[in-house]
């Protein structure tokens, strides 16, 4: 299975612009710049793009994790934090970090924490990832 986006960028880093798109349409020349990035600019920059991404795909690995178990979620709620840090290699995406709630009827603690880290493991975006991954989970009543 491959997925499909793209970029166009015009003019130099600080004053250019650009936009990406992807193959579905759901994004279509959504802007992005470099005070989208660095400072606090209208429109998206790839490292909200990868939270997005982590977010989504963690949910549904948690939910893939939950049905393996036989448990049927009510409802997920999945955040992911990405940090772009500057280190010597230059700026680097060094940390995710997930924060989730869900509603699980019958679901006890400790199956809820061990169910959460494993779709952290196994989540396809966590292991894209050359970062810390952290995850707070929160079993709602």
């Amino acid at each position: 299975m491959q997925r499909k986006a793209s970029a166009v960028w015009h003019g130099d880093l600080k004053s250019g612009k650009g936009s990406v798109s992807t193959a579905s349409g759901v994004l279509k020349d959504t802007q992005y710049s470099f005070a989208t990035r660095f400072e606090h600019g209208s429109g998206t920059n790839p490292e909200e793009l990868i939270a997005a991404a982590h977010a989504g795909c963690f949910a549904m690995a948690f939910s893939a994790e939950l049905g393996n178990a036989g448990f049927t979620p009510e409802a997920i709620h999945a955040t992911a934090t990405v940090t772009l840090d500057k280190t010597d290699a230059g700026w680097t995406v060094t940390a995710s970090h997930l924060d989730m709630t869900a509603r699980i009827p019958g679901m006890d603690e400790a199956k809820f924490t061990a169910l959460a880290n494993g779709a952290k493991a196994g989540c396809p975006i966590s292991r894209l990832l050359n970062a810390k991954v952290t995850l707070a989970a929160r079993l709602e009543a």
